[in-house]
Formats: C-alpha cells, structure tokens, sequence
C-alpha cells in the first residue's frame, strides 16, 4: 500500500506539472512553435554522442537479457537514426499549422453563425516500449498542436529516452519555453504504468504504443479516454493476375527491410493459379534473408522448403524473420482469409486486373490498404506528417498513422447580435 501511494504521488506530481503547462504551451503562436521544434531538432543533432552512449548503455543490457535481434534494432540509436529523429522535427516545423483552423462555418435562419474550430486536446499521455525515437516524434507532434506530452517509455529504453527528453527540455529552456511541455516518466515500473491509466484528471487522452500485451493492458485497466494504437499482422495477397517480379520485390522488402516494426508483412495470401510459378520465386528470396515461411499444406506442396503453419500462424504478428503462407481459390476468399485475422493495420493486392485491385481495396477492413506496394509506407512520415504519434486500428476519431489532425479536437465557436431563444 505505501509504495503505490509512493507511487500515486508520484504520478499525480508529474499530472499537475502537464496542467499548469498546458495554458502555456496551447497559446504559444505559430512561430514560437515552429522555433522549438528546430531547436530541439538542432540539440539532438548537437549532443548525438550523449545520446549514443546513454543508447549503448540500454543496447549491452538488452543483448544481456537477450531481447532478440530485430527488437534490439528497434532500440538502437545511432547518427543516422538520430538525424532522421531532428529531420522529422523540422518536418513537423515546416508543416501547415492547423490549431485555430475553421473547419466549418454555417449561418442559421436566426442569423447564429456556427462554426467549427480546431484546438488541441490538452494532455496527452504515450505509453511504449523499447523505441526511444517515439520521445523525438511524439514530443513534436504534440508541441507542433500545442499538447503537453507525459511520455513512459518501457525500461530497456530508459536510459535513451531520459537523454532524448534531457536534450529537448534543454533547448525549449534556452529558448525560454516551458520545458514541461515535455514530462517523461522516469520510473518504468508497472505499478506506475497503471497509475499513469487511471489519471483521468489530469490527462486529456492516453495512447499505447507497443506490443499486443501493453496495448490490451492499457485499453483494459485505462479510466483515461484511449486511442488504441494496433499491432500488425499485415498480409499481402498475390492476385492470380500479379507481376510475379513485382510481388517477390514487394514482398521482399515488406518482409525483411526492417523485421520488428508493425508494418512488416507477416502473413502471404497466394492465389491458387498462380502459386506453383510464384512461390518458389518468394522463397528463394526470402530464405535467402533467413526468412522461415510456415505455410498451408497446398504450399508445402508446391515447396518442400516451406514448414508446417500451425492454425496460431495465420493470426500472427511475428515481429521476427517468420512469415506465414496461406493458398486460395479466390479472391474473395483471400479478403475473407485477411479480415478474419488480421489486426485492422496493413494489407496489400499485388495485381494488374484493376477491378480486382478496387474490390480489394472496398472490401478489406484494415486503415491502410495498398494495391502494388509495399506494406512498410505506413509511416506518418511517409504519409507527409513529419512523424507519427502512432498507427490507429481503431475507428473512432482517428485511423491509420496520427500525425496534427489526430491531436487536436474541435470546439464550437457561435457569433451572435443579440439573439434569445424563444
């Protein structure tokens, strides 16, 4: 009991530091906004060998406790990593501001004008694992629509997340800017994790960012409203009327250009017609990485490399060099195949028959449906937002990757001249 009151006010101390700063912070003007992100952009670039060491520290405990390679590559920060971290912060500077946007106006028979204004949701709490570059993009696009961000990052990210936030509240005080729009939890237990859920009265919105485990624990345990970010078991069907090279490429790359990231292709859907010509083609390409592919039993037959899928295969975010292979009559039972277990984040068609490129695309439910490229574009950068707070697979206020829009709500603005209601 006396550690989680410890661990209360603790939390409570952090919540009351985000809204004294949130009157700041949702009033600086568009140029103030703008300079703070290029400073802190420029400050990371500026102390890139503290923010490395304080990486490595975190890199020589992970191998210790022997996180696996593609999870120890999400964590790792080097100076290419770190400069794409500043570039994205002076992306989001450069973006068109939004907050103060009249989205709609309407004028009543009474003369009532009644529009729409777009303004900043307030508080904003982030919950994620070992990926300290979320410290960078989730401060920027919060500063960027004027929130105050509480960041808790997982504890095998400790170290880099505490230099990351350490150099961004260092620039915004040169400046004379309010450090406290950024509050990083520096304690990663559990029990502050769960306290950080349950503070409704001080956070406007809470969003986990993570695995199946955290993002479930989260929307589970959270009094906070929450914007549920998914995980990706992300499919690429093979159409009957697919470019064979186009679709080993695709796949290649979905695959194994970064192997622990939401995006990454996990599962494969082969039409039957096409099948015996194009899988060996994917294999040899992704073995060739190291890639094991689990498949059905009409895939083992067409190749002998490919090992048995069990029926957990087809609903699996491996995050690893796995991936699934499932052969189908029809397209419609490949659309069929992906809603029943994907997670609602990315699918693919790999077709040239356009008819089946728009069927695809109306009929799989997922924020982000492609047709002839790779799963791995969505990303808020590559979306042109600068950086992500995270990929929506919820339906409710925001879908897909959030960049400004998503961390800002609206507020009814009404000019009257003297009108009662009668």
């Amino acid at each position: 009991m006396e550690q989680r009151a410890e661990k209360k006010n603790y939390m409570e101390e952090l919540g009351k530091r985000a809204v004294r700063a949130k009157e700041t912070v949702a009033f600086l003007n568009v140029i103030q906004r703008q300079e703070g992100l290029i400073l802190a952009a420029d400050a990371l670039v500026a102390q890139q060998a503290y923010i490395i060491e304080e990486n490595q520290k975190d890199i020589m405990l992970a191998r210790k406790n022997k996180m696996t390679e593609p999870l120890i590559d999400r964590l790792l920060l080097n100076e290419n990593r770190i400069r794409k971290m500043a570039e994205g912060l002076r992306e989001i500077a450069a973006l068109p501001d939004i907050l103060g946007e009249i989205i709609s106006m309407k004028i009543r028979p009474n003369g009532l004008q009644i529009g729409e204004k777009r303004v900043p949701l307030g508080v904003v709490g982030i919950i994620y694992e070992a990926r300290p570059n979320v410290t960078a993009d989730a401060f920027g696009l919060c500063f960027k629509t004027g929130n105050v961000a509480i960041l808790k990052g997982g504890s095998a990210a400790a170290n880099s997340c505490r230099a990351i936030a350490e150099v961004i509240r260092g620039a915004l005080v040169k400046k004379g800017m309010e450090p406290d729009a950024l509050i990083l939890v520096e304690d990663t237990s559990r029990e502050s994790a769960l306290e950080m859920m349950r503070m409704k009265e001080y956070l406007d919105v809470l969003i986990p960012r993570g695995g199946a485990s955290l993002i479930a624990s989260v929307v589970e345990n959270s009094t906070v409203p929450v914007i549920e970010t998914g995980t990706g078991n992300c499919h690429i069907y093979v159409d009957e009327f697919a470019d064979i090279r186009m679709a080993a490429e695709i796949i290649e790359n979905a695959k194994t250009q970064r192997l622990g990231v939401c995006n990454a292709c996990e599962s494969l859907v082969i039409h039957e017609k096409i099948a015996e010509e194009v899988l060996p083609v994917i294999c040899d390409r992704l073995l060739k990485k190291g890639v094991e592919i689990r498949g059905d039993e009409a895939a083992r037959q067409i190749d002998e490399r490919i090992t048995w899928a069990q029926e957990s295969d087809w609903g699996q975010e491996y995050l690893d060099a796995i991936i699934s292979v499932k052969i189908v009559p029809a397209i419609c039972d490949a659309v069929r195949h992906i809603n029943k277990w994907n997670t609602g984040h990315s699918e693919a068609i790999i077709t040239k028959d356009y008819a089946n490129a728009l069927y695809f695309q109306e009929r799989v439910d997922a924020a982000a449906v492609y047709v002839n490229a790779s799963t791995r574009f969505t990303d808020g950068n590559e979306f042109g937002f600068g950086a992500e707070i995270g990929i929506s697979t919820q339906k409710l206020h925001a879908r897909g990757p959030m960049g400004q829009e998503a961390l800002t709500t609206k507020k009814y603005v009404i000019f009257g001249n003297g009108q009662i209601r009668g």
